[in-house]
């Protein structure tokens, strides 16, 4: 039986990932590192509604009974947890970062909140973007170096020592990417205040 208090902490920030508008309905996954095992959110299951029974564990490293309910983005949380020291992932869709994503191949921010947390973000793309090995072992090597990553036209993963930390990555970087479509709608010059931005783009 899966710890009330995890279900309690996956339950709200599946609801906060929801009201901020950083997933649809059914989109988006969550997991919680557990020792050598995980808790991942249920193939199908609304994270603005989770009920315990959404929740499913597994091995980290191998297969028992109840991993074939478990999300189709349960390779990748595995090879996160394998390859980087994260206790917590957190996958959504952040609307504006993902418009960014299809043009570029990193998402460098321009308003100091980001600029100081993630710096910037790389974009990495596979042809098959949605639970493939490939796509599991680009994300988890790049997020060896990196807070958060994008996966062009689908989404964000972030990582965490909890599911707080990899969500305040999650919205600085949708924050940060909805400041930068605000600039360009207001369209007037840009004022540099940042010491050494330029680095930024090198980290």
């Amino acid at each position: 039986m899966i710890d009330p208090r995890i279900f309690e902490m996956i339950r709200e920030i599946g609801r906060d990932l929801y009201v901020a508008n950083m997933i649809s309905s059914h989109g988006g996954n969550i997991s919680v590192r557990v020792g050598d095992r995980l808790i991942i959110k249920r193939r199908g299951a609304m994270l603005g509604r989770l009920k315990p029974h959404d929740l499913v564990e597994t091995g980290i490293e191998k297969n028992d009974s109840g991993v074939a309910l478990a999300s189709t983005e349960l390779i990748v949380h595995r090879a996160i947890y394998i390859n980087t020291p994260a206790l917590a992932v957190i996958h959504c869709h952040p609307r504006t970062a993902i418009a960014f994503s299809l043009s570029r191949d990193e998402l460098v921010p321009i308003d100091n909140e980001a600029s100081y947390l993630l710096k910037k973000v790389p974009v990495v793309a596979e042809e098959f973007a949605s639970g493939s090995p490939e796509m599991a072992n680009r994300i988890a090597n790049t997020l060896m170096n990196y807070k958060i990553i994008m996966l062009r036209g689908h989404g964000s993963f972030a990582i965490g020592q909890n599911l707080e930390e990899a969500f305040h990555w999650s919205s600085t970087l949708e924050e940060s990417c909805q400041i930068e479509l605000a600039v360009r709608q207001i369209n007037e010059p840009f004022i540099e205040y940042r010491k050494m931005s330029e680095s930024y783009n090198k980290f």
